[in-house]
């Protein structure tokens, strides 16, 4: 537990304040609209349907507040980058923000589950009060009419016995605007599966643009004030005692016409600052989107990788950083993000891009068909964004692990690293890393290799072979890889790479790796960055958690991943 909590309590914790204010919200308004005595009469139509209304709307507001706020990438930067966030703890909440926002549509999507079929009842329920069906004081109530010369006002939204609850809905903008919210968001939630944004990434990407529908028809769902509430009259109006003297009504002064009022639409002052904050967010972008940029060279890799260098004015990165790039002759609106495999130190940006789906098909295509010498397609690039990988240097010792294209800011920690040495740099607070990256096929290793081949040519040269410890895994091999393995097994260098360390055959021994760090390294505050799917992520976390000390001079596990 101890453990758990060194690597998740604040999680935790963030996650417990936030349920607890869902919870709250929801208790205080069912209460509220279950037992407020200005809503008696309308519960004499509604019955429990109106605070089983009322109540997920509350929460509705509180979670439609903060639903943009995690994919504001440059508020997230500057939060980053700032003094309040300053703490290693803190950087790492905001790397779950992906996590965060998913949690947020969740409970948006529950509580508009239960907000419609609650509506769908009242409105039912209003259709039945004025048809008589519900006894003399629904009925009484049903038809007190919208007359400044009687001084009365209505409180059931039905004026006739013609109208049905689906006229009713599609005839009142709460019933309108409400379909329309409905839709959206069944639409954003369907095309944000898993297997919908891996293989339908465009189908995602514009149905996600539904939030703009979904946040103007939630600004305009509560101006049709269809839940109305009695309003305090002079002389006052004695429920207990009017309620069964109907007749009576506005003809004596004990029992005057009930009066009834919509409550003030409130989404919008809920909503209205983090949409200011997002039309700030895709303001910049746009701005970013107008910067040119231009190619300082382009390599297309037989493993179906595509390499990127380019250059930007004004671009300053840091290491493990990711960028969106967007190529305007594939589609104006799709943004995607891929991180900078370049050190800060070098005077351009680089990206290597696997070919996975339609657009980065597309961009290989239109790449690999340019004349020689040709400029590569217009390219408009967003960001630098900020990730976990930032925090590797602020780490004494780093357990780097990439799976596949994964190794991408791993590329460029370890480019920063030859950088840092080079020109001896005092700044440098990292003693050792350990750098493991699985692949798949043994085409995949060939562009990295090289980097590895010149750092380990570096550390010996200034006696600092164990500063970067490195173990490669090909996960995906056959029977005649390891016998040519055997053949060549008393070469010095790996066949697969040409590097001094061998390459391994299958999976690493976790439990085995995070013994020897923790033997090699038993008095130190040991980062864990991941760059891989999310079941290694789980396997990872765990053993962060259980090699962990809770004793402040052994050996401690922080867990970091990178989200996209």
């Amino acid at each position: 537990m101890s453990n758990w909590i060194i690597n998740q309590g604040l999680s935790a914790f963030i996650l417990v304040v936030w349920m607890g204010i869902n919870i709250f919200l929801f208790v205080y308004f069912y209460l509220f609209y279950d037992l407020g005595p200005q809503f008696e009469y309308t519960r004499e139509l509604l019955g429990s349907a109106l605070p089983w209304a009322r109540a997920p709307a509350a929460v509705l507001n509180f979670n439609c507040m903060l639903i943009l706020l995690p994919v504001c990438r440059n508020l997230l930067s500057l939060l980053r980058g700032s003094f309040i966030c300053c703490g290693r703890t803190m950087r790492k909440q905001l790397d779950k923000n992906l996590t965060f926002h998913k949690l947020v549509a969740y409970m948006i999507a529950l509580m508009t589950a239960v907000h419609t079929i609650a509506h769908l009842l009242n409105a039912e329920w209003y259709t039945n009060s004025f048809q008589g069906r519900y006894g003399p004081l629904a009925t009484k109530l049903s038809m007190l009419g919208d007359s400044r010369e009687l001084n009365t006002t209505y409180l059931n939204p039905v004026r006739s016995n013609s109208t049905t609850p689906t006229i009713l809905v599609f005839t009142t903008i709460a019933g309108l605007t409400g379909v329309v919210i409905t839709l959206a968001l069944i639409l954003m939630i369907t095309s944000s599966m898993e297997v919908i944004r891996r293989s339908y990434f465009e189908v995602f990407w514009y149905t996600h643009h539904l939030f703009i529908v979904f946040f103007a028809g939630l600004v305009f769902h509560g101006a049709g004030r269809i839940v109305r509430s009695q309003q305090v009259t002079d002389p006052p109006h004695n429920n207990s005692l009017c309620e069964n003297q109907l007749e009576n009504w506005g003809e004596t002064a004990d029992c005057p016409v009930a009066q009834f009022a919509g409550g003030f639409p409130q989404t919008w002052m809920w909503v209205i600052g983090p949409m200011i904050i997002y039309l700030c967010e895709r303001l910049l972008r746009f701005i970013r989107y107008m910067q040119p940029v231009s190619y300082r060279k382009i390599v297309i890799r037989p493993s179906k990788v595509l390499e990127l260098q380019l250059v930007k004015p004004g671009f300053k990165m840091q290491v493990g950083q990711y960028v969106f790039l967007n190529c305007p002759a594939i589609s104006q609106l799709e943004w995607h993000p891929f991180t900078m495999t370049s050190a800060p130190e070098e005077d351009f940006f680089s990206v290597h891009i696997r070919l996975v789906g339609d657009w980065t098909e597309k961009l290989i295509k239109m790449v690999e068909n340019l004349p020689e010498g040709g400029q590569g397609p217009k390219m408009a690039v967003d960001g630098p964004f900020g990730t976990a990988s930032e925090d590797v240097f602020d780490y004494e010792v780093s357990m780097l692990v990439g799976a596949g294209i994964g190794v991408t800011p791993f590329a460029s920690i370890l480019k920063s690293i030859w950088y840092k040495f080079k020109d001896s740099d005092p700044k440098l607070r990292t003693k050792k890393i350990y750098f493991y990256w699985l692949c798949r096929e043994t085409y995949a290793f060939e562009w990295f290799a090289d980097l590895l081949q010149v750092l380990e040519k570096d550390m010996e040269e200034r006696g600092m072979r164990d500063f970067l410890t490195y173990k490669l895994y090909l996960t995906g091999w056959d029977q005649s890889h390891v016998n040519h393995a055997m053949v060549h097994f008393d070469k010095e260098t790996d066949i697969i790479t040409g590097l001094k360390q061998k390459t391994s055959y299958g999976r690493p021994n976790w439990d085995r790796e995070f013994e020897q760090v923790q033997q090699e390294n038993p008095s130190s505050v040991v980062g864990t960055f991941l760059c891989g799917p999310q079941a290694l992520a789980k396997d990872l976390e765990k053993k962060c958690v259980k090699y962990s000390d809770v004793d402040p001079r052994k050996t401690k596990f922080y867990f970091n991943k990178e989200n996209f």
